[in-house]
Protein backbone atom coordinates (compact mmCIF):
# COMPACT_ATOMS: atom_id res chain seq x y z
CA UNK A 1 0.00 0.00 0.00
CA UNK A 2 1.17 3.43 -1.05
CA UNK A 3 0.22 6.34 1.14
CA UNK A 4 1.01 10.37 0.38
CA UNK A 5 1.15 12.16 3.40
CA UNK A 6 0.23 15.86 3.82
CA UNK A 7 1.77 17.50 7.08
CA UNK A 8 1.13 20.16 8.97
CA UNK A 9 4.85 21.38 8.93
CA UNK A 10 4.25 24.20 11.77
CA UNK A 11 3.09 21.35 13.86
CA UNK A 12 6.42 19.71 15.89
CA UNK A 13 4.21 17.05 16.27
CA UNK A 14 3.39 16.49 13.23
CA UNK A 15 6.67 16.33 11.90
CA UNK A 16 7.53 13.87 14.75
CA UNK A 17 4.49 11.81 13.35
CA UNK A 18 5.70 11.82 10.34
CA UNK A 19 9.62 10.90 10.53
CA UNK A 20 7.97 7.97 12.81
CA UNK A 21 5.75 6.61 10.49
CA UNK A 22 7.96 6.51 7.05
CA UNK A 23 10.46 4.84 9.24
CA UNK A 24 7.78 2.27 9.44
CA UNK A 25 5.48 1.98 6.24
CA UNK A 26 5.20 3.14 2.61
CA UNK A 27 4.70 6.57 3.27
CA UNK A 28 6.09 9.57 1.01
CA UNK A 29 5.77 13.37 1.78
CA UNK A 30 3.55 14.64 -1.00
CA UNK A 31 5.18 17.62 -1.23
CA UNK A 32 8.25 15.99 -2.18
CA UNK A 33 6.85 13.54 -4.35
CA UNK A 34 5.98 14.51 -7.92
CA UNK A 35 4.18 11.10 -8.71
CA UNK A 36 0.83 10.59 -7.20
CA UNK A 37 -0.76 7.33 -7.91
CA UNK A 38 -1.49 6.60 -4.23
CA UNK A 39 -3.92 4.20 -2.64
CA UNK A 40 -4.19 6.03 0.62
CA UNK A 41 -3.85 9.96 1.70
CA UNK A 42 -2.74 10.15 5.43
CA UNK A 43 -2.53 13.58 7.01
CA UNK A 44 -0.93 14.48 10.11
CA UNK A 45 -2.31 17.70 11.58
CA UNK A 46 -5.96 18.90 12.50
CA UNK A 47 -8.43 19.41 10.92
CA UNK A 48 -7.25 22.28 8.50
CA UNK A 49 -4.81 19.63 7.38
CA UNK A 50 -8.16 17.21 6.76
CA UNK A 51 -9.66 20.23 4.83
CA UNK A 52 -6.92 20.91 2.66
CA UNK A 53 -5.97 17.32 1.84
CA UNK A 54 -10.13 16.97 0.67
CA UNK A 55 -9.95 19.99 -1.29
CA UNK A 56 -6.73 19.03 -3.15
CA UNK A 57 -7.84 15.51 -3.87
CA UNK A 58 -11.26 16.75 -4.09
CA UNK A 59 -11.85 14.91 -7.86
CA UNK A 60 -8.99 12.20 -7.22
CA UNK A 61 -11.09 9.56 -6.07
CA UNK A 62 -8.55 8.60 -3.45
CA UNK A 63 -9.70 7.41 0.16
CA UNK A 64 -8.29 10.21 3.09
CA UNK A 65 -7.02 8.92 6.62
CA UNK A 66 -6.24 11.74 9.44
CA UNK A 67 -4.94 10.91 12.30
CA UNK A 68 -4.45 14.25 14.99
CA UNK A 69 -1.80 16.02 15.67
CA UNK A 70 -3.38 18.85 16.39
CA UNK A 71 -6.40 19.99 19.05
CA UNK A 72 -9.94 19.18 18.43
CA UNK A 73 -9.66 16.76 15.61
CA UNK A 74 -13.64 15.79 14.78
CA UNK A 75 -12.27 14.25 11.15
CA UNK A 76 -9.26 12.66 12.43
CA UNK A 77 -8.56 9.70 14.20
CA UNK A 78 -6.53 8.92 17.14
CA UNK A 79 -2.32 8.87 16.85
CA UNK A 80 -0.65 5.58 16.82
CA UNK A 81 1.72 4.03 15.10
CA UNK A 82 0.48 0.63 15.72
CA UNK A 83 -0.84 -1.70 12.65
CA UNK A 84 -1.35 1.60 10.58
CA UNK A 85 -1.89 -0.92 7.09
CA UNK A 86 -4.43 -2.67 9.30
CA UNK A 87 -6.52 0.56 10.71
CA UNK A 88 -6.40 1.52 7.13
CA UNK A 89 -7.91 -1.79 5.48
CA UNK A 90 -10.74 -2.21 8.50
CA UNK A 91 -11.71 1.58 8.64
CA UNK A 92 -14.74 2.77 7.98
CA UNK A 93 -16.29 5.03 5.04
CA UNK A 94 -17.91 8.05 5.52
CA UNK A 95 -18.84 9.82 1.94
CA UNK A 96 -18.82 13.66 2.42
CA UNK A 97 -20.65 16.03 -0.76
CA UNK A 98 -19.24 19.56 -0.58
CA UNK A 99 -21.25 22.78 -1.05
CA UNK A 100 -20.56 25.06 -3.97
CA UNK A 101 -20.68 28.74 -3.62
CA UNK A 102 -21.10 30.95 -6.81
CA UNK A 103 -20.39 34.98 -6.10
CA UNK A 104 -21.54 37.66 -7.86
CA UNK A 105 -19.43 40.86 -6.22
CA UNK A 106 -20.41 44.21 -6.88
CA UNK A 107 -18.21 44.62 -9.97
CA UNK A 108 -20.35 41.88 -11.41
CA UNK A 109 -17.60 39.62 -11.51
CA UNK A 110 -18.34 35.78 -10.48
CA UNK A 111 -16.68 33.41 -8.44
CA UNK A 112 -16.94 29.77 -7.63
CA UNK A 113 -16.10 27.66 -4.94
CA UNK A 114 -16.33 24.28 -2.73
CA UNK A 115 -16.44 23.92 0.97
CA UNK A 116 -16.42 21.15 2.80
CA UNK A 117 -17.81 22.53 6.13
CA UNK A 118 -19.39 25.05 5.53
CA UNK A 119 -19.77 28.95 3.63
CA UNK A 120 -20.22 32.11 5.39
CA UNK A 121 -21.19 35.76 4.57
CA UNK A 122 -19.36 38.26 7.11
CA UNK A 123 -19.65 41.58 7.18
CA UNK A 124 -16.50 43.27 6.22
CA UNK A 125 -17.33 46.80 8.69
CA UNK A 126 -18.60 47.98 11.37
CA UNK A 127 -22.28 48.36 9.41
CA UNK A 128 -24.38 44.75 10.22
CA UNK A 129 -24.93 42.91 7.23
CA UNK A 130 -28.44 42.79 5.87
CA UNK A 131 -29.07 39.88 3.27
CA UNK A 132 -32.15 38.60 2.09
CA UNK A 133 -32.95 34.77 1.78
CA UNK A 134 -34.58 32.76 -0.63
CA UNK A 135 -34.87 28.99 -1.14
CA UNK A 136 -35.38 27.32 -4.55
CA UNK A 137 -36.43 30.30 -5.73
CA UNK A 138 -38.97 31.10 -3.18
CA UNK A 139 -38.91 34.17 -0.80
CA UNK A 140 -38.26 32.78 3.17
CA UNK A 141 -36.91 36.42 4.41
CA UNK A 142 -36.80 39.41 3.42
CA UNK A 143 -33.97 40.76 5.19
CA UNK A 144 -32.05 39.51 8.12
CA UNK A 145 -29.78 42.07 9.92
CA UNK A 146 -27.14 40.24 11.69
CA UNK A 147 -23.36 40.35 11.80
CA UNK A 148 -23.85 37.20 9.05
CA UNK A 149 -24.91 33.86 7.89
CA UNK A 150 -23.74 30.35 7.36
CA UNK A 151 -24.77 27.25 5.84
CA UNK A 152 -23.13 24.36 6.95
CA UNK A 153 -22.90 20.36 5.73
CA UNK A 154 -23.56 17.75 8.65
CA UNK A 155 -19.98 17.69 8.66
CA UNK A 156 -19.16 21.25 9.01
CA UNK A 157 -22.19 21.46 11.66
CA UNK A 158 -19.98 20.97 14.71
CA UNK A 159 -17.73 23.26 13.77
CA UNK A 160 -18.24 27.13 13.27
CA UNK A 161 -21.78 26.86 12.83
CA UNK A 162 -22.20 25.11 16.18
CA UNK A 163 -20.33 27.80 17.68
CA UNK A 164 -22.99 30.40 16.19
CA UNK A 165 -25.54 28.59 18.03
CA UNK A 166 -26.46 26.01 14.62
CA UNK A 167 -27.52 22.54 15.11
CA UNK A 168 -25.89 19.51 14.98
CA UNK A 169 -26.21 17.49 12.00
CA UNK A 170 -26.04 13.43 12.04
CA UNK A 171 -23.73 13.16 8.92
CA UNK A 172 -26.52 10.62 6.99
CA UNK A 173 -29.42 13.37 7.84
CA UNK A 174 -30.26 14.58 4.25
CA UNK A 175 -30.55 18.33 5.93
CA UNK A 176 -28.27 21.49 6.01
CA UNK A 177 -28.08 24.15 8.57
CA UNK A 178 -28.80 27.63 7.50
CA UNK A 179 -27.59 29.77 10.60
CA UNK A 180 -27.52 33.57 11.62
CA UNK A 181 -24.44 34.77 12.78
CA UNK A 182 -25.14 37.34 16.09
CA UNK A 183 -28.59 37.54 14.58
CA UNK A 184 -30.30 41.48 15.24
CA UNK A 185 -33.88 41.44 13.10
CA UNK A 186 -35.87 39.41 13.47
CA UNK A 187 -35.23 39.02 16.94
CA UNK A 188 -36.90 35.14 17.31
CA UNK A 189 -34.80 33.90 13.63
CA UNK A 190 -32.68 31.57 15.01
CA UNK A 191 -32.02 29.35 11.86
CA UNK A 192 -33.29 26.49 10.14
CA UNK A 193 -32.94 23.20 8.90
CA UNK A 194 -33.28 22.98 5.07
CA UNK A 195 -32.73 19.83 2.61
CA UNK A 196 -29.35 19.11 1.13
CA UNK A 197 -31.33 19.38 -2.37
CA UNK A 198 -32.18 22.76 -2.00
CA UNK A 199 -30.78 25.70 -3.38
CA UNK A 200 -30.29 28.85 -1.19
CA UNK A 201 -29.65 32.36 -2.93
CA UNK A 202 -28.48 35.14 -1.08
CA UNK A 203 -28.65 38.38 -1.93
CA UNK A 204 -26.64 41.09 -0.07
CA UNK A 205 -28.74 44.72 0.85
CA UNK A 206 -26.90 47.91 0.69
CA UNK A 207 -23.74 45.89 -0.82
CA UNK A 208 -21.98 49.45 -0.58
CA UNK A 209 -22.90 50.48 3.11
CA UNK A 210 -23.05 47.21 3.97
CA UNK A 211 -20.33 44.99 2.42
CA UNK A 212 -20.22 41.99 3.34
CA UNK A 213 -17.37 38.80 2.66
CA UNK A 214 -18.25 35.32 1.36
CA UNK A 215 -16.65 31.90 2.19
CA UNK A 216 -16.12 28.34 1.23
CA UNK A 217 -13.84 27.07 3.99
CA UNK A 218 -10.72 29.30 3.85
CA UNK A 219 -11.73 30.42 0.18
CA UNK A 220 -12.56 34.41 0.75
CA UNK A 221 -14.35 36.59 -1.93
CA UNK A 222 -14.65 40.68 -0.88
CA UNK A 223 -17.79 42.70 -1.42
CA UNK A 224 -19.92 39.77 -2.44
CA UNK A 225 -23.80 40.87 -3.76
CA UNK A 226 -25.42 37.88 -4.52
CA UNK A 227 -24.13 33.91 -3.51
CA UNK A 228 -25.91 31.01 -4.36
CA UNK A 229 -25.17 27.82 -2.87
CA UNK A 230 -26.18 24.35 -3.77
CA UNK A 231 -24.73 20.76 -2.79
CA UNK A 232 -22.25 19.24 -5.27
CA UNK A 233 -23.94 15.34 -4.77
CA UNK A 234 -21.71 14.69 -7.69
CA UNK A 235 -18.62 15.04 -6.15
CA UNK A 236 -18.21 11.93 -3.08
CA UNK A 237 -14.97 12.31 -0.94
CA UNK A 238 -14.40 9.04 1.07
CA UNK A 239 -13.08 9.40 4.54
CA UNK A 240 -11.76 6.68 6.60
CA UNK A 241 -12.84 6.24 10.42
CA UNK A 242 -11.44 3.37 12.70
CA UNK A 243 -14.46 1.00 12.81
CA UNK A 244 -14.76 1.70 16.54
CA UNK A 245 -15.29 5.36 16.03
CA UNK A 246 -17.23 6.31 13.30
CA UNK A 247 -17.87 9.65 12.41
CA UNK A 248 -22.02 9.22 12.71
CA UNK A 249 -21.40 8.29 16.08
CA UNK A 250 -19.32 11.42 16.98
CA UNK A 251 -21.71 13.44 15.97
CA UNK A 252 -24.44 11.76 18.27
CA UNK A 253 -21.39 11.92 21.13
CA UNK A 254 -20.67 16.14 19.80
CA UNK A 255 -24.36 16.77 21.28
CA UNK A 256 -23.99 15.76 24.79
CA UNK A 257 -20.73 16.83 25.56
Amino acid sequence: MHIGCIIDKLSPYAVQAFEQLSSLYNISDIEHCSKQNFDVILTLGGDGVMLRALHNFMHKNIPIFGMNRGSIGFLLNSYSTNNLISRIQKASIAVLSPLEMKVTDKDRKMHSYLAINEISLIRENHQAAKIKINVNGKLRLNHLVSDGLLVATPAGSTAYNYAVGGPIIPINANVMALSPISPFRPRQWRGALILRSDIVQLEILEPNKRPVSASADSAEVRDAKFVEIKERSDIRLSVLFDSDDKLETRAIKEQFI
